[in-house]
């Protein structure tokens, strides 16, 4: 019998099932925090590790309606995410590291904030208002989630706080005119919420004093069976998506908006990932797999919409997501290879956790038929995503 949600949470709290320790960060709560790690209860702050330079990154701990969140000043990153199975077993359903020196020289992005532009960018070019900007180019010639010195690589000031029901954090990062070739001085706020409920919200905002282009988003790859236990490949995907973006061989979109019907990218009715990823068609060849932006049928909303359902059957831990993004990118773990170790000990191959990355399209600010990007002095940049479990 699959249990619900409330059923799985109760049983879990009287069986005195813990928290799996992970990360080198000290025990003890850092300057001023307090309380534990538990719904309505004050973040945790400890210390996670130190940069070469002596800055100190802190983790913080936080719980809320069954859902655990762990999250390092370090990229904003969410460094764990535990959710109950359907006996009411934990596991950390997010790909990553247990060390800040791996996070530090990693380039796959697990768990960041992304910014100032999520996606790739041609060339790492683009021109607004009659004006040429280069920017930062990391992947091959072109710009991948922000160029070489992204938002994944800064230190964020964060604060814990809880708001009647409801616990999480704020975390504050100013790019300044020019960082990675970008204009303006971008303000950003990014609010990380856990609900009664545990849901995983994520809140963006973002100011600029000269007219920039500002693309958003979370890289937290998944396994719903728990982080270093093999392949997602079994899990099942539903995505409210009729077309999707084909790529050049750089992964750029060509501007196509193509229909899913009758190929591989047709997840209208929910599919194993691995059912046809190994199909001979040409945009898989190219990506190794799947790693394209599906073309949201909702479009631009004013208020997050579900978009996308993905349950792993052996556990029944089924991640619901929400958004008001026209996009998303769907990455199934292809160029993971075997050389990274999770905090689980485990090494991370090819298809070891998948990445729903809510956004506008990737290389928008080149093909004006998109959704614009763009944000002017005296607009706030705002958008929502909801991450909502069960089991």
């Amino acid at each position: 019998m699959e249990l619900n949600r409330r059923t799985v949470i109760a049983g879990a709290a009287a069986a005195g099932i813990a928290a799996s320790t992970l990360g080198t960060g000290t025990a003890q709560a850092a300057e001023g925090a307090s309380g534990g790690a538990s719904g309505g209860r004050k973040p945790v702050k400890e210390l996670f590790g130190k940069l070469a330079d002596g800055t100190k990154v802190y983790r913080w701990s936080l719980e809320n309606g069954g859902t655990r969140l762990k999250v390092i000043s370090y990229g904003g990153i969410v460094q764990s995410l535990e959710i109950p199975d359907r006996h009411g077993r934990y596991a950390n359903v997010s790909l990553g590291y247990d060390n800040l020196a791996s996070y530090v020289a990693g380039t796959t992005f697990f768990g960041a904030t992304i910014g100032r532009y999520g996606n790739r960018i041609a060339k790492g070019r683009f021109t607004l208002d009659g004006k040429a900007y280069q920017l930062s180019v990391n992947d091959g010639v072109n710009s991948l989630h922000g160029g070489a010195k992204g938002f994944n690589t800064k230190v964020w000031d964060i604060e814990g706080f809880t708001s009647g029901s409801d616990v999480g954090l704020h975390l504050h990062y100013t790019s300044v005119d020019g960082e990675m070739g970008y204009p303006g001085t971008l303000k950003v706020q990014v609010t990380y919420t856990l609900t009664r409920h545990g849901d995983w919200r994520i809140d963006y905002r973002a100011t600029t004093d000269k007219a920039t282009v500002v693309n958003l988003t979370n890289h937290t790859y998944y396994n719903l069976a728990g982080e270093g236990s093999g392949g997602i490949y079994d899990h099942e995907l539903h995505l409210a998506a009729g077309r999707y973006t084909p790529t050049d061989s750089g992964l750029i979109p060509t501007g196509e908006l193509a229909k899913v019907a009758g190929t591989p990218f047709d997840f209208r009715k929910a599919k194993p990932i691995g059912r046809d990823i190994r199909v001979g068609h040409a945009q898989l060849v190219t990506a190794k797999g799947f790693d394209h932006n599906w073309v949201l049928d909702k479009g631009v909303t004013a208020k997050p919409e579900h978009i996308a359902t993905l349950r792993d059957p052996k556990s029944g831990r089924t991640l619901k997501i929400a958004t008001d993004q026209p996009g998303v990118q769907f990455y199934s773990g292809n160029f993971l290879d075997g050389t990274l170790v999770g905090p689980s000990g485990h090494t991370y191959r090819q298809g070891d956790g998948m990445c729903l990355e809510t956004q506008h399209f990737p290389d928008s600010p080149n093909h004006p038929s998109f959704p614009s990007t763009v944000l002017r002095p005296g607009q706030t940049y705002r958008t929502t995503t909801v991450h909502s479990f069960s089991a």
